[in-house]
């Protein structure tokens, strides 16, 4: 973070473009729109942009109390789901010209534009805007391709025209990914659109991401992106076959087909106790449902042939995801709620956004939740070099 002097003559010099103080601590939404705006950099700065929580407009003091409770909201903005791509920002409390604040200080984004919950701000100037269409599209011209995660790059030898479902795009996708009056007020070419949702790179190939979600034969170029189902009935690979699947299409299709496949297989006991029947499940179908979304959206497509395998035994049931751990998430802190990286950015936005997560981090915390709630043994978590799995025990 930038040295109490350089942050003190930020403030001696006013909000700008790369400045905004605020006193709006409990207004996220705001937070995030400047965050988001910094991290867009319109003006090409390539320097961080500054927010001072704890400020008036002519940069008085506020007399905002800065504690923990305060900064960890703060810090909270970066993984929450709501501004994506990820910004890359730190959060810290300063005591600057006598007076307490938070400062926030935001990256320019390698992957513009970064937009929250599907519209993109930028800086005009000692204001916040949301952008014109010519504005977005300036902010897709500035992505840097050589630091861009493997699920943005183009895919060698695919095309829009013969490898997209373009009727989805239209009808499924868009929608979900941009809001309404978004739409109706940029009505841009198909083109723009694409480029704007990372789904194609500035030559017009189909990214990773978007061969996965909307692609009509994603296993032409990734023979593993499928899900493989089997029931056995018994505790081994060797006993007989009860129920077996292989989910293929795009990603969307896949869960949605994973989810009734799920269910399906569920068996429910009906427990006579009390003066109440109660219907239990042998296993939650939150937590099957959860832990099969994180195993798709963070395995490994590029380096693996291999598909997320779901082995449904007759006391246990075993999920595994080719790829093992990534960035920040290690095999010690795999699962806990402060371990959040993606492997797949742009895969686990467009999830988001086509409605496969409500927030980021929370699916495992959910399972678990889950199966606390039915009666289940916690689930368990072995990470391997080229693997990561996933084992659930029925109820008792």
């Amino acid at each position: 973070m930038l040295s109490d002097e350089e942050l003190t003559r930020l403030i001696k010099s006013g909000e700008s473009d790369q400045v905004e103080f605020t006193v709006a601590a409990r207004d996220m939404d705001k937070l995030r729109q400047a965050v988001c705006a910094f991290a867009n950099d319109l003006p090409n700065h390539n320097q961080p942009g500054v927010l001072f929580v704890g400020l008036d407009d002519n940069g008085g003091c506020a007399g905002l109390p800065v504690d923990d409770d305060l900064l960890q909201k703060l810090g909270g903005l970066r993984s929450d789901g709501n501004i994506l791509p990820f910004p890359s920002m730190t959060v810290a409390k300063r005591e600057l010209l006598n007076c307490q604040v938070a400062v926030i200080q935001v990256e320019p984004s390698d992957n513009p534009p970064v937009k929250v919950d599907g519209r993109c701000w930028i800086r005009a100037g000692p204001r916040r805007a949301q952008a014109t269409a010519e504005e977005e599209r300036r902010l897709t011209e500035k992505r840097r391709w050589g630091n861009l995660p493997f699920d943005m790059h183009g895919v060698a030898g695919a095309s829009v025209e013969t490898d997209l479902d373009m009727r989805r795009f239209e009808n499924e996708y868009l929608p979900a990914a941009v809001p309404p009056e978004v739409l109706q007020e940029n009505r841009r070419a198909q083109d723009d659109r694409l480029k704007a949702l990372r789904l194609v790179t500035t030559d017009g190939a189909p990214t990773v991401t978007a061969i996965l979600m909307l692609g009509i034969d994603p296993r032409r170029w990734f023979p593993g992106a499928y899900i493989q189902f089997v029931r056995y009935d018994g505790e081994a690979v060797t006993d007989p076959i009860l129920d077996q699947a292989e989910l293929s299409g795009a990603l969307s299709d896949q869960l949605r087909e994973a989810d009734v496949l799920l269910k399906r297989n569920i068996s429910t006991a009906l427990d006579a106790r009390g003066s109440r029947h109660v219907e239990t499940p042998d296993y939650p179908f939150l937590a099957l449902r959860e832990l099969t979304r994180n195993a798709v959206i963070h395995r490994n497509y590029e380096k693996s042939n291999t598909p997320v395998r779901i082995s449904w035994f007759r006391e246990h049931l075993q999920i595994s995801s080719p790829g093992s751990v990534y960035g920040e998430v290690t095999k010690e802190n795999f699962g806990k709620p402060d371990a959040v990286s993606y492997r797949n950015p742009t895969i686990a936005e467009a999830m988001k956004s086509q409605r496969f997560m409500e927030r980021f981090g929370i699916g495992i915390a959910m399972a678990r939740k889950a199966l606390e709630d039915n009666g289940n043994p916690p689930p368990e978590f072995r990470v391997e070099d080229n693997f990561v799995f996933a084992t659930l025990h029925k109820r008792p």
